[in-house]
């Protein structure tokens, strides 16, 4: 009646089914991923899929997250930490103008709170800048200047930081006291700090601590201190480090960006020495 062929019938048919079919095993493979990484959204989803073998676009990724609910509404939260309130001296912002192009040129520290059933407890972190690795981090009951001593410890022992690399901050105690200064001027780091009452100079630090809320802290129910630091360490090594891709990193996780670097760096230094040798 509709003059229309039954072949072409059919033939729309089978391709409808096709993309069922498609769409459901891609929903299978999103799934896992968020398993994973429950606060994924569309566009790091893809990025995973892409390492893994499946290419696809990153707007019909967007469509299924959608149509299953799993695409992630995050509030944004900022709670100050940072007490500015004391006598210490206040170093400059020496990251402004800085321009970073390879690890151990610039780190930057922060202080977050996770909150159990009776009490606070406080993590540090000090990420390269390069390469949004986390390099030191400590947990304690106490938000203290021997909280954040420990993370440098931790940084400096692994990292063995060259002189003159930047360690930038907020203006808080815990990184203006003179026990901190000292732990800094002995190890060659160059003491820099935010502008008073602004977390947008330590950007960096804040999008780790987003990312740490928004994937960790507020997905578990903390009960005691043994929690966080069971969960805490896990997501930072096993988690961040490991495995969470990010944006800035063409969508690789720290560690696996730090070995490319590494292997690219050592490329070209071979075919620099190749050169000379031809050129002698």
């Amino acid at each position: 009646m509709l003059k229309v062929a039954r072949s072409s019938y059919y033939y729309k048919k089978t391709l409808d089914l096709q993309k069922q079919k498609e769409d459901a095993d891609l929903r299978d493979k999103i799934e896992s991923i968020m398993v994973q990484h429950e606060r994924y959204g569309y566009r790091r989803v893809t990025a995973q899929l892409k390492r893994d073998g499946s290419e696809v676009n990153h707007k019909r990724v967007q469509r299924i997250m959608q149509e299953e609910g799993l695409i992630c509404k995050i509030k944004k939260r900022w709670v100050r930490t940072t007490d500015s309130n004391h006598p210490y001296p206040v170093a400059p912002n020496l990251l402004k103008d800085a321009k970073i192009t390879g690890v151990n040129q610039a780190w930057v520290a922060d202080i977050t709170y996770i909150r159990i059933m009776t009490a606070f407890v406080y993590l540090t972190v000090i990420l390269d800048v390069f390469s949004r690795k986390v390099v030191g981090w400590a947990i304690s009951l106490r938000i203290d200047t021997e909280l954040t001593r420990a993370a440098l410890r931790m940084a400096t022992e692994t990292r063995r930081p060259p002189e003159g690399c930047i360690h930038h901050s907020d203006r808080g105690m815990q990184y203006a006291a003179s026990e901190y200064v000292d732990d800094l001027n002995a190890t060659g780091l160059l003491i820099s700090m935010s502008r008073k009452g602004n977390p947008y100079d330590n950007a960096w630090a804040e999008s780790f601590m987003k990312t740490l809320k928004n994937e960790e802290v507020y997905l578990w129910d903390y009960k005691t201190f043994e929690d966080v630091k069971k969960r805490i360490p896990f997501f930072i090594e096993d988690v961040y480090n490991e495995k969470r891709l990010h944006s800035a990193l063409g969508y690789c996780p720290p560690n696996e960006y730090e070995a490319l670097v590494a292997i690219k760096k050592n490329t070209n230094r071979q075919t620099q020495l190749t050169s000379e040798v031809f050129c002698v």
